[in-house]
C-alpha cells in the first residue's frame, strides 16, 4: 500500500487509490491539523461511494448525512457502504469509512425515484435573492499559510459578500481545482458536499486564532443536483448552549437555488 509521504502526495487530485483503500494528499487536509483530513475531502470520498454502490437507475441521491467519528486521519482510508432500506421509491444507504481498521466516519444517504413523467412542480414563491455569479467574486488569495491543504490549495474560492476572516454571515463561490479521486471527474454531489463542509468557515462568528468550532457532522440536502464546477455557500452560524451552535448554508449553482446544508458546531475558546 503506497505511503502518503511518497510521490503519491503530489498527485494533482485529493486521493489516489490504491487497490481497496484511497490514499490522501496534501489536497485533502483540513485547517485544524496537517495531520487531519478536511471534512469536505471525507464528505466528497464517501458520496463517491455512495454513487458507486448506487449504481444507475432511476433514483437520484437527495441528502447525505456524515458523521465525523474522529478525526480523520492522512493515512489509507476505506468505504464500504451497504444497503439499509431497499425499496422501489425510497432508499437508504449506510456507509463507513476506516483508516487503519478503525472506523472514522459513518455516512447516510437518502435515494428518492425521480417522476417518469416531466412535469415539474412550481413554487408558490420563486427565489428572488440569488448571489452574484463567481464571475464577480473576490479571489480568496492561493498563499499556502501554514501548510497545504483543501481550503488554500485544492479549493477556489471567489466571495461575493463578506470575506473569509471577518465575522458573520457571507456568501462565496467554490470550485475544486482537482479531482476527488485521481483520474476521475467529479460528480455533481461529490463539487456540493466538499464545499458545503466550509460553512462554519465562511460564515464564521468567532477567531480562528482564539476559538474552535469544529463541525463533528454534516447533512447535505439537494433537490437539484448542481450543474457545473461552481457550488455557492450563503451561510450563517448561530450559537445556543454554551459549547453548542450550528451553521446553516443555503446552496446555490448558477441557475438557482439546490439546496441546504447544516453543521453542528463543538465551540471551544482557546485563548
Amino acid at each position: 500500500m503506497t505511503d502518503p509521504s511518497s510521490s503519491t502526495d503530489e498527485a494533482p487530485a485529493l486521493f489516489v487509490a490504491d487497490g481497496d483503500h484511497f490514499v490522501p494528499t496534501h489536497r485533502s487536509r483540513g485547517p485544524w491539523s496537517p495531520t487531519s483530513l478536511h471534512g469536505g475531502s471525507v464528505a466528497a470520498l464517501v458520496t463517491r461511494g455512495i454513487e458507486e454502490h448506487a449504481g444507475a437507475d432511476e433514483l437520484q441521491l437527495v441528502r447525505v448525512t456524515v458523521e465525523l467519528l474522529r478525526p480523520v486521519p492522512l493515512a489509507p482510508l476505506s468505504v464500504r457502504c451497504s444497503l439499509a432500506r431497499p425499496g422501489r421509491k425510497v432508499r437508504l444507504i449506510d456507509a463507513v469509512v476506516e483508516a487503519g481498521g478503525v472506523e472514522v466516519a459513518w455516512a447516510r444517504a437518502l435515494r428518492i425515484r425521480r417522476s417518469p413523467d416531466e412535469q415539474l412542480a412550481v413554487p408558490s414563491v420563486p427565489e428572488d435573492d440569488a448571489p452574484a455569479p463567481p464571475g464577480y467574486g473576490v479571489l480568496l488569495s492561493t498563499g499556502v499559510e501554514g501548510y497545504r491543504a483543501l481550503h488554500n490549495e485544492g479549493m477556489e474560492l471567489r466571495f461575493v459578500k463578506g470575506r473569509f476572516g471577518e465575522r458573520g454571515p457571507a456568501t462565496a463561490w467554490f470550485r475544486l481545482r482537482y479531482p476527488v479521486v485521481l483520474g476521475e471527474e467529479p460528480s455533481p454531489w461529490q463539487r456540493a458536499v466538499a464545499a458545503a463542509d466550509f460553512g462554519n468557515g465562511v460564515g464564521a462568528e468567532l477567531d480562528f486564532g482564539s476559538s474552535l468550532f469544529i463541525n463533528p457532522d454534516l447533512t447535505v440536502s439537494i433537490h437539484r443536483p448542481p450543474v457545473g464546477e461552481w457550488v455557492c455557500l450563503s451561510s450563517r452560524t448561530r450559537f445556543g448552549t454554551p459549547g453548542i451552535g450550528a451553521t446553516e448554508s443555503e446552496l446555490w449553482d448558477e441557475h438557482g437555488r439546490i439546496g441546504r446544508a447544516v453543521q453542528n458546531l463543538l465551540v471551544e475558546l482557546t485563548t
